[in-house]
C-alpha cells in the first residue's frame, strides 16, 4: 500500500470517529483509540480542519466542520424545493400526460431531483440520478441560458445526429431559449424524444431550477409551444411560491 493512500486510509478513520462520536473528541482521545503517533495525528487533523472537515469547539476538542453543515443545508433546501414544487408538477403531468421533471444545477451539470411519470406506457421512463449532457436537454439548455450553469468548455458531446455540438450554434440557441422564454429539444438526446423546459427563480430572482416535459416527438412536436407557454405560467407560479416560503422563514 502506498504512503499517499495509507496517509488517506488514517485520515478517513480520524474523520469517522470524529463525526460518529457523540460528543466532540479530544486529541487525546483521538490519538489513544487511533494508536497513531501524537505527530501523525496532529498532521491529518490539521489537515482535515484546514478543508472544513473538522473543527474544535472552545474548549480544543474536535467535531464535525462546516462543511457537512454546508452539505446538509443544500440537500434541505432541494428537499424544500421539491415539496413545493409537487402540486406543480401534477398539474403539468395531468395537462399534458407527459413525463413531467424538476431539476437543478449541481456540479457543472443538471441533476434531476423530482419525477412524475408519463400516464402514456410509450415514453414513462425515470430520469432521476441520471446524467446526461445538459446541452442536449431542454432543462440543461434553461440553466445554460439563464446563468445557472457556465457554457460548456471544450468539444460538446454528440449524441444524435440533432445534436448541436457547433459553440456558435449553440449561444444562438439559448439567445432562443431567452427570447421566448423556454427551451426545446428536438432528437437532440436521442432520435425521436422531444422534450421543454422552463426555469424556476428564486426569490432572488435567480434561477434555481427548471422544470420540464419530456415524450415521444410524435406526441410533443406539435406542441412544443403550447407546452412551453404552459411551463412558463406553472415556473411562475412556483416562483412565486418559493419567494413567499423564503419570507416566511427569513429573519425578521
Amino acid at each position: 500500500m502506498s504512503n499517499g493512500t495509507q496517509s488517506l486510509d488514517r485520515a478517513a478513520e480520524l474523520l469517522s470517529l470524529v463525526v460518529r462520536a457523540e460528543e466532540p473528541v479530544t486529541y487525546t482521545s483521538i490519538v489513544e483509540q487511533t494508536g497513531l503517533a501524537r505527530s501523525t495525528a496532529s498532521r491529518l487533523l490539521q489537515s482535515l480542519e484546514r478543508n472544513g472537515l473538522l473543527e474544535r469547539d472552545a474548549d480544543g476538542a474536535f467535531r464535525g466542520g462546516t462543511l457537512f453543515e454546508h452539505y446538509a443545508r443544500r440537500f434541505d433546501r432541494v428537499e424544500a424545493l421539491v415539496a413545493t414544487a409537487q402540486p406543480t408538477l401534477d398539474r403539468i403531468a395531468d395537462a399534458t400526460g407527459e413525463t413531467v421533471n424538476l431539476a437543478v444545477a449541481r456540479a457543472g451539470t443538471v441533476v434531476q431531483v423530482a419525477q412524475v411519470d408519463s400516464s402514456y406506457m410509450l415514453g414513462a421512463m425515470n430520469w432521476v440520478g441520471i446524467d446526461v449532457p445538459p446541452h442536449c436537454s431542454s432543462l440543461g439548455k434553461v440553466m445554460h441560458a439563464f446563468g445557472a450553469l457556465p457554457m460548456p468548455r471544450g468539444e460538446m458531446e454528440r449524441r444524435s445526429p440533432a445534436t448541436i455540438t457547433d459553440p456558435h450554434a449553440y449561444r444562438e440557441e439559448l439567445e432562443l431559449v431567452r427570447g421566448r422564454g423556454f427551451a426545446i429539444t428536438r432528437g437532440e438526446l436521442e432520435q425521436g424524444l422531444d422534450g421543454v423546459a422552463a426555469p424556476v427563480r428564486g426569490d432572488d430572482q435567480r434561477v434555481v431550477a427548471a422544470v420540464g416535459v419530456s415524450g415521444p416527438a410524435f406526441r410533443l412536436e406539435d406542441s412544443h409551444k403550447s407546452i412551453g407557454d404552459l411551463l412558463v405560467a406553472e415556473s411562475q407560479r412556483l416562483t412565486g411560491l418559493l419567494a413567499r416560503h423564503a419570507r416566511k422563514v427569513s429573519p425578521a
